[in-house]
């Protein structure tokens, strides 16, 4: 037994985890980076020690700063969450040899689940439904291309050891194939330490549902319904829900039995989830078995009831299962959206800031943060900032709660995805419950932001800006007819919008052509403004404040960082010749990485960093010239 949880891990999960652990009466620890020293997570817990730098090798990754964390705080279970070492079969065991309870399952299951060739040998041993493919030991050029031409078009070259969409490959074409072989193992190398390969026949527009199962030391495993996880970007998901909208009685019942058949043939224990290709003949295939909580745990509580994070904690202590298989219900619909630090009109581009504003607490929905007010969102973690989650008595009810949450959202002082999140709500593919995993590739989603409200918004900055230069606050009802530039444009202050109420907490009360609205306004350094109206959020800065901007010719001549990251590689150097469009650098942030291209022909007048270098958002990192005939 064990009174005291240590959660080696950070953000919404560790606030989450200590959630459940207080309610049940373990005393809550917490780790953290040096970035991290002010983190929500940090104050939430009941005591907290500092594991390293702020590079997650430094930190969240380093398995004796963890395990010496422990033995300094008395910890005497280890909680991983998910990411970071939540999978890594080596930290299982180092918890058990160091003689910490491993909320988790065994380092072993951890292990052989975590080979997809392994994984996948044993699951066509147990009888689960496997795509056909090739999982062999042999990894050869030669032996992969015969696979390949036996198993046939299309097909998926995957990484045996990860996922995330690294080391992935569709191949609709033989030739070249040799190319992409190489292309993915050296991927999945690079992204894993491990460069093998597995081949699959490719399901054409699948959806992805995954089964959350529970297994206990007494022997029981029980299946607690599905999981749809199809609206996804870049192989990541975005939008998780349960039921699936697709699956029938029989298939989920099928399909729960595979997953139960599954945790069985590895001798798993705690939670886990099961993965699986749905094609559209209502047949299913194994991908993989994710051996940690997931990021979407929380749709399947809130169609059970039940809190998977006590389960987790009461079979780490020993206790058997609270339900049976057969006691296992579910009520409603449950939807869940990943708020994300990114730029969905800028290619999901990540993006840092300090949150100056934050409303969580206001909402009519479930929100799982990482975030307070005051918040540094930092380049070093993932981009994934809060979840929301609705709970309907059917999918459509759902679906419109979460359109009601994010109009109430207001998240201030940086880029975030919940407007693109809106559109997708929107999309009459996704409303009736249609989307497959190529949903996003095949709408061309951007961020929804009516051309009105976005009017309505600039108009606001405008007044606001006029009505600063000469009063201290926007208290005055009457207009001031004054002319500004708004982002190098001359706007006229609109003599029919009035202020009408404004409070501390940056609430305004505004009227134009009769009809009042609320905005929710913040203040930014150098005359900056962030609006949130109707759902819409933006950024507004006057040109006089703003701080400098280069000339378009300068601006075309540089290559500017987009977000504070490390120069992972250099590809260019003084002097070296480009055309448009070629790599000049490698820069990566938030597990992601962005390749910076040459705006237009040129030379290599200067280089402002150099590879393994951290750099800072609008840093110039190239200058290009032209070249002298």
């Amino acid at each position: 037994m064990f009174d005291s949880v240590l959660v080696a891990n950070r953000g919404e999960i560790a606030r989450r985890v200590f959630r459940t652990a207080r309610q049940k009466g373990y005393r809550s620890i917490a780790v953290y980076s040096e970035a991290d020293a002010t983190a929500p997570h940090v104050e939430d817990a009941d005591i907290a020690t500092c594991i390293g730098g702020a590079t997650p090798a430094d930190s969240y990754l380093n398995i004796e700063a963890i395990l010496e964390a422990a033995r300094k705080t008395g910890a005497q279970a280890v909680h991983p969450g998910y990411g970071f070492l939540a999978e890594n079969a080596e930290f299982a065991r180092a918890c058990a040899d160091a003689g910490l309870f491993f909320i988790g399952p065994p380092a072993e299951a951890i292990e052989l689940m975590g080979s997809k060739r392994l994984s996948k040998l044993r699951m066509i041993e147990a009888g689960v439904p496997c795509v056909p493919g090739y999982s062999g030991a042999d990894q050869s050029t030669e032996t992969l291309a015969a696979e390949a031409a036996r198993i046939g078009v299309p097909l998926m070259i995957k990484a045996s050891a990860g996922g995330g969409g690294r080391g992935l490959r569709l191949v609709e074409d033989l030739s070249g194939l040799e190319d992409k072989l190489a292309a993915a193992a050296s991927e999945a190398e690079n992204a894993f330490g491990n460069g093998e390969l597995i081949l699959e026949k490719a399901v054409i527009n699948p959806r992805h549902v995954e089964i959350q199962v529970f297994a206990d030391n007494h022997g029981n495993v029980v299946h607690l319904g599905e999981r749809d996880c199809s609206v996804q970007r870049r192989h990541q998901k975005v939008i998780e829900e349960a039921p699936g909208p697709s699956v029938t009685p029989e298939i989920r019942a099928a399909m729960g039995q595979a997953a139960v058949d599954a945790a069985r043939a590895i001798g798993y224990r705690g939670a886990g989830t099961v993965e699986f290709l749905l094609a559209e003949d209502g047949s299913f295939y194994f991908m993989e078995m994710n051996t940690r909580l997931q990021v979407e745990h929380p749709v399947t509580e809130e169609i059970t009831g039940q809190d998977l994070v006590a389960w987790q904690l009461d079979v780490a202590a020993g206790k058997p299962l609270p339900l049976s298989q057969e006691d296992v219900s579910f009520s409603g619909h449950a939807m869940e959206l990943r708020l994300y630090a990114e730029d969905a009109d800028a290619g999901f581009l990540p993006q840092t800031g300090t949150v100056l504003a934050w409303n969580d607490n206001e909402l009519s929905i479930r929100v799982d943060s990482a975030i307070e007010q005051g918040s540094e969102i930092s380049s070093y973690y993932d981009p994934m900032i809060a979840k929301l989650i609705a709970h309907g008595s059917d999918r459509d009810e759902a679906r419109r709660k979460l359109l009601r949450g994010l109009d109430e959202l207001v998240l201030q002082g940086l880029v975030h995805n919940g407007s693109f999140l809106k559109s997708v709500l929107l999309d009459e593919v996704f409303a009736a419950g249609k989307a497959t995993t190529a949903f996003l590739n095949d709408r061309e989603l951007g961020s929804v932001a009516a051309d009105a409200t976005r009017e309505l918004m600039r108009d606001l900055a405008v007044c606001l800006f006029a009505r600063s230069k000469g009063q201290s606050r926007w208290t005055t009802a009457t207009p001031l007819p004054v002319m500004i530039k708004l982002d190098g444009e001359q706007v006229s202050a609109r003599e029919d919008l009035r202020v009408l109420t404004s409070e501390d907490r940056g609430s305004i009360v505004f009227e134009v052509d009769g009809v009042r609205r609320t905005a929710f306004v913040s203040e930014a350094p150098e005359g900056e403004l962030w609006i949130s109206l109707e759902g819409q959020t933006q950024f507004f800065e006057e040109q006089s404040f703003s701080s400098k901007k280069e000339d378009n010719s300068a601006a075309s001549s540089s290559i500017i960082a987009p977000m504070p990251g490390a120069v992972v590689a250099l590809k260019t150097e003084q002097g070296a010749q480009v055309s448009k469009g070629d790599v000049l650098l490698v820069l990566e942030a938030m597990k992601m990485q962005h390749e910076l291209t040459a705006p237009r022909d040129g030379v290599v007048a200067e280089l402002g960093t150099q590879e393994g270098a951290q750099v800072n958002s609008r840093d110039v990192l190239v200058r290009l010239e032209e070249e002298t005939a």
